[in-house]
């Protein structure tokens, strides 16, 4: 089973990078991010002639989630629960025996503190879905632009400030305690050292220096990943005319059994 996560930057002007790279790469599962487009605008059509159906969460100019799947799904959520702001942050949706729940997590950049709490808060709503989860003996998937660089590994020198909200000790602090639940980061489970950026600034020549970030993640609950086979980010859609800041993250696992009912 291949599974992708990709912050493709505003979907419809993106359309035919992504399009081309569902023909290359076939995964099973593409979960997008800042799609920037209502449900109304998604190019649905576009994507089911291509093989896959939508689970669209949108917004007018704003973030936003979809995911794109290859066979039978059925939409479990389409808002984080426990997450008060109204922001299309969050889409999650069950196929080949997964639950697979795509975020969007706030920046925390921006709205000063408030700001920055809304990513907390997120954070929070997102480990106590994953606990509910693992307490109902479920398996399952978190992906998507985590906007956290877990260590200082994950950040090119340079990149951010100490004070940036990507690299802030609360925001690394709430990444580790989602972890610590008993949750796999893929890409570290088998890369566990080295630069893996997902993400490049457009501005500053951050792309030609390779200043990049690893902000894209996907985290496995215990059962799927001992099937994990592989996980690289694809860095070559970077190079592409009019490319996302992001690449696409690509995670392949064995078959598996469906989990528990």
């Amino acid at each position: 089973m291949k599974l992708a996560t990709w912050n493709v930057n505003s979907v419809r002007l993106r359309q035919d990078l992504v399009l081309d790279w569902l023909a290359r790469e076939q995964p099973d599962v593409l979960m997008m991010q800042e799609i920037k487009c209502e449900a109304h605008l998604f190019p649905t059509a576009a994507f089911e002639q291509a093989g896959y159906g939508c689970a669209v969460v949108g917004q007018k100019s704003y973030n936003g989630v979809a995911t794109l799947v290859r066979g039978d799904f059925t939409v479990t959520a389409e808002q984080l629960p426990g997450f008060t702001d109204p922001a299309a942050r969050y889409v999650e949706v069950q196929t080949q025996g997964l639950v697979l729940g795509n975020l969007y997590l706030p920046n925390g950049n921006s709205g000063a503190e408030q700001g920055y709490a809304t990513k907390l808060e997120f954070l929070a709503a997102l480990t106590a879905r994953a606990q509910a989860f693992l307490q109902q003996d479920t398996d399952f998937v978190l992906a998507g632009d985590y906007n956290i660089c877990p260590t200082a590994e994950d950040c090119a020198p340079g990149a951010l400030g100490p004070d940036d909200a990507l690299v802030r000790p609360q925001s690394r602090a709430a990444w580790r305690r989602l972890r610590w639940l008993g949750l796999t980061d893929a890409l570290r489970a088998l890369h566990p050292s080295g630069a893996a950026y997902t993400f490049w600034d457009y501005q500053a020549g951050a792309w030609p220096r390779d200043s990049g970030l690893r902000i894209d993640h996907m985290l496995l609950s215990p059962r799927v990943a001992e099937r994990l086979q592989t996980a690289q980010p694809d860095r070559n859609e970077r190079a592409k005319e009019r490319p996302s800041d992001h690449v696409p993250l690509i995670v392949t696992l064995a078959d598996g059994a469906p989990s528990p009912a």
